[in-house]
């Protein structure tokens, strides 16, 4: 795409040499209209989660027009690009924004593109020079000169612009040729004031203006849509003491779709009444929905730790070169730097009504199975490595620098788990983990996995840590309310740029803290003929020092296919026994009965006899079967392996221990 984009590039340019190499003072083309073509090489993919969404650059090359007296001024134009979203380039110079000026810029005839040019210093030879009175009052005039070609083009003469400020015929200097746009108070329109067009006049010659930095708050026009994605539309306006004539003036400059799924893998179910330290609880996934969603800050131009995340200024400023990166053409301009993103792309996770004292710990990078890190795929991290990586960052809107300070460090799980980890605050049940790309495959749809590990030490007398769910959020970042949704949708000098829309996916379950129930089995109980008295301890208290407990016990009760509704036995304190008889709470049932108690240690008696006891008697112990909600992924299980005599948790199937 590079190459296709510099192709395009070129053949403009050459267009524009040879017309520089027959143009002459006065011209013969006489009075003629200036039209121009527009042209957009690359239309992108717009992430329909973004704020600051990068559209494709347009370029309008220009034939034609009136032939003007060398010394004299060069006519002017405003030109004003609309889009069917809100303009949302950051604003320049960020000590004054009062006049909106932006990092969307104008460049004329590709300066600083290396192509060769008829002029020395002239036309793409000639450097990046920034108008510095981008209001247009008084802007920044030029007047038009003489200046000989070189001989590989004929040594003629020609007319090139030059700074109306102390320019002379005998030793004429480029003019201005990089303009900043204003963007409107709405953010629906960037302008380009009092803007100098040399006409080419001669048949071949072209002038070539390109607008780019252009940033488009997808998030207005969704994208995804049944028809495909939803295209960004271009408006062109052009005014001022000289016509141009637009032959498209409606380009499509990018196109709005989704950028991002996440999922989550295997939400654990903890045990209330056992320990847990650094278990793995989820796996967490981000995936590219195309192949540029993840971007670096800049496009790396070395193999060296973080050549992605600096400064990259200049070096990332060819007029039509693509990078595949948060920033765009980077150019410093008054008191800022045009294009420059703060931080590549950044993935957040945001975990709410995480239960009281458990704390949260997440893998600084990105995990193959949760168990073996990928940092030792990319050498060096952050540098032309185009294997996935991300890095666990300080907060969402921490700006990279040279030395990517925001990083978070590591320690390994275990001596047999080297997976890099770190605690993320806990805060009134909430916490948030966010990762920056560092290193990226703008070729390959990829994912980023993450895992995330729980601490937390049990005391269930005390209720902790206390039964429920914790849930998790993803998305990209930064989100709100880092910054406020409705100060996203506009252009701004202290938001950060790339930003975000948060998780629009519902929350997921991140793991679960179950109750440690007891469970007991009644293999035979009737009410016909017979009575059965059913009797249930909770033994919580002892002489070893257990916590007591209470709670409820749901008596379900099965006898074929009209089964009796479950009852309850009410609240059982610890110490305390609670009795019942068949007779009385499911008269004329035969069958079995399984009550479910929300405290440990629950022990249950039966006693069968004819009507009053005065004949047959007999009794038994209630079978403690093993909690299928913290065992066995909430199956019930028929084996016995792993469970020992007396284990009411074991690893197995059903131990049916008295």
């Amino acid at each position: 795409m590079v190459d296709f984009r510099r192709c395009i590039t070129a053949l403009a340019a050459l267009a524009l040499f040879a017309g520089l190499a027959a143009a002459q003072v006065g011209g013969s083309g006489g009075q003629q209209s200036l039209s121009c073509a527009t042209n957009v090489s690359v239309t992108p993919t717009l992430r329909a989660e973004g704020f600051t969404e990068q559209t494709g650059d347009i370029t309008l090359t220009c034939t034609g027009g009136s032939a003007i007296a060398a010394g004299a001024a060069i006519p002017t134009v405003n030109i004003q690009i609309f889009l069917n979203a809100n303009i949302t380039s950051r604003l320049l110079p960020v000590t004054n924004v009062s006049s909106n000026v932006s990092e969307a810029l104008l460049l004329i005839d590709e300066p600083g593109s290396g192509l060769g040019a008829p002029v020395p210093n002239f036309g793409p030879a000639a450097p990046q020079n920034l108008c510095q009175n981008p209001t247009g009052n008084p802007g920044c005039p030029e007047v038009a000169q003489l200046a000989t070609t070189t001989a590989a083009f004929g040594s003629v003469q020609t007319l090139v612009a030059t700074d109306a400020v102390g320019t002379s015929a005998a030793a004429p200097v480029a003019g201005r040729n990089v303009f900043q746009g204003i963007v409107s108070a709405n953010g629906t329109s960037v302008t380009w004031l009092g803007v100098p067009i040399l006409a080419p006049v001669t048949t071949g010659l072209s002038r070539v203006l390109r607008f780019t930095n252009i940033r488009a708050n997808a998030t207005q026009l969704g994208g995804g849509s049944a028809a495909g994605a939803t295209p960004v539309i271009a408006s062109i306006s052009i005014s001022g003491a000289t016509s141009l004539l637009i032959s498209n003036p409606t380009p499509t400059v990018g196109f709005v779709s989704a950028g991002l799924s996440t999922s989550q893998k295997g939400a654990a179910s903890l045990a209330q009444c056992k320990s847990f330290t650094t278990s793995t609880v989820n796996l967490l996934t981000f995936s590219e929905n195309f192949a540029t969603a993840f971007k670096t800050r800049v496009q790396p131009l070395a193999n060296t730790t973080n050549a992605g995340q600096s400064n990259n200024t200049p070096g990332q400023n060819v007029p039509g070169n693509i990078y595949n990166s948060e920033s765009n053409f980077i150019l410093p301009a008054i008191s800022g730097t045009a294009g420059l993103a703060d931080f590549g792309t950044r993935l957040k996770a945001t975990f709410n009504t995480v239960p009281v004292g458990v704390r949260l710990f997440v893998s600084v990078n990105n995990v193959v199975n949760g168990t073996v890190n990928v940092a030792a795929a990319p050498s060096p991290v952050g540098g032309t490595s185009q294997t996935t990586y991300a890095q666990l960052v300080s907060s969402e809107t921490a700006f990279d620098t040279v030395g990517f300070l925001p990083s978070v460090p590591g320690t390994a799980v275990s001596s047999t788990n080297p997976v890099l980890i770190a605690e993320i605050p806990v805060v009134n049940g909430s916490a948030t983990a966010v990762w920056e790309i560092v290193n990226t495959n703008p070729s390959a749809q990829e994912s980023a996995v993450f895992a995330v590990y729980a601490t937390g030490v049990t005391n269930v007398a005390q209720n902790s840590p206390p039964a429920g769910s914790a849930t998790v959020s993803l998305s990209f970042a930064p989100t709100p309310p880092s910054f406020t949704a409705t100060a996203g949708v506009l252009p701004s000098n202290t938001l950060t740029v790339p930003r975000f829309i948060s998780a629009s996916a519902a929350a997921a379950n991140l793991f679960t803290i179950n109750i440690c129930r007891t469970i007991l089995l009644y293999p035979f109980i009737t009410s016909q003929g017979f009575d059965t008295g059913v009797a249930i301890a909770n033994t919580s208290t002892d002489p070893f020092g257990t916590g007591p407990q209470n709670g409820s016990c749901q008596l379900n009760w099965y006898g074929g296919a009209a089964s009796p509704a479950p009852t309850s036995s009410g609240n059982i304190v610890s110490g305390a026994v609670y009795t019942t008889l068949a007779s009385l709470t499911v008269p004329n049932f035969t069958g079995y009965m399984i009550a479910v108690c929300q405290f440990q240690f629950a022990h249950g008696f039966a006693f069968i006899s004819d009507l009053g006891a005065q004949k047959l008697a007999m009794g038994y112990l209630a079978l403690v079967v093993p909690d299928p909600t913290t065992q066995n992924n909430g199956v019930r299980n028929a084996s016995t392996s792993g469970c020992g005599v007396g284990d009411v948790n074991c690893g197995g199937g059903e131990g049916d221990n008295h």
